[in-house]
């Protein structure tokens, strides 16, 4: 039987010694490798691209081009950056701008105190095509920032034409419920939570989850401030 391919992993950290760190976690999976390592957030969409990195772990805080734009560019029509996933990791309690990494086009985020393993299942998580949010920060993240005038998503639809039941579900996926954890608050199957997930993904335009989770906030249906 062929072994399937590794993911091919870029990481992006203007520090050095956190970059060392992550490249042995990665090195140290099976299934996965670090095809590149870039210190700014330039580095990181010239070398996604020259490298065919499958996944871009991403700091936010980089010089030259933040980790927000370079992920915008690399979540752009792109046809050499087409499929690349990017996995943002933040220091939740002094990073703003979560939020618009997330509009920007990342499939995920996570804080940096995460454990190894954690990191790694995440990784394989967004590879895999599916958004990755850290369900502690993520109510309290979006509720901090989602509060200016100008957070308009016009080409997503808001919740109106949803059905009770995927407006309960979506309320859990901005609260950061995966799959599972959705389908046994509900009393539903995996199945078919996933079902509903990619209904209301359909019906709103949305891109991904994490879009999912602004799309909730932004329009009312899960309130600033409540868990």
């Amino acid at each position: 039987m062929t072994a399937p391919t590794p993911i091919r992993v870029l990481l992006a950290d203007d520090q050095t010694l956190v970059r060392a760190s992550f490249a042995m976690l990665v090195a140290s999976a099976g299934d996965m490798e670090v095809v590149a390592e870039a210190g700014t957030g330039r580095q990181a969409v010239d070398l996604a691209r020259s490298a065919r990195a499958d996944l871009v772990v991403m700091d936010v805080r980089m010089p030259d081009l933040d980790g927000i734009e370079a992920t915008r560019l690399i979540a752009d029509d792109d046809e050499d950056l087409a499929g690349v996933k990017v996995l943002v990791l933040t220091t939740y309690d002094t990073d703003e701008h979560i939020v618009d990494a997330l509009r920007a086009g990342a499939s995920g985020f996570l804080v940096k105190d995460i454990r190894p393993a954690e990191l790694l299942d995440a990784i394989r998580t967004v590879a895999a095509g599916d958004s990755l949010l850290s369900p502690g920060p993520t109510a309290r993240l979006i509720a901090r920032f989602l509060r200016a005038p100008d957070t308009a998503m016009s080409a997503v639809g808001g919740p109106d034409g949803l059905s009770e039941r995927e407006r309960q579900v979506l309320t859990l996926v901005a609260r950061g419920f995966n799959n599972t954890e959705i389908a046994e608050a509900l009393g539903l199957s995996p199945l078919t939570a996933k079902t509903h997930v990619s209904r209301i993904m359909g019906k709103l335009g949305a891109r991904d989850r994490a879009q999912l989770v602004i799309v909730a906030y932004e329009s009312g249906l899960v309130i600033p401030g409540a868990v």
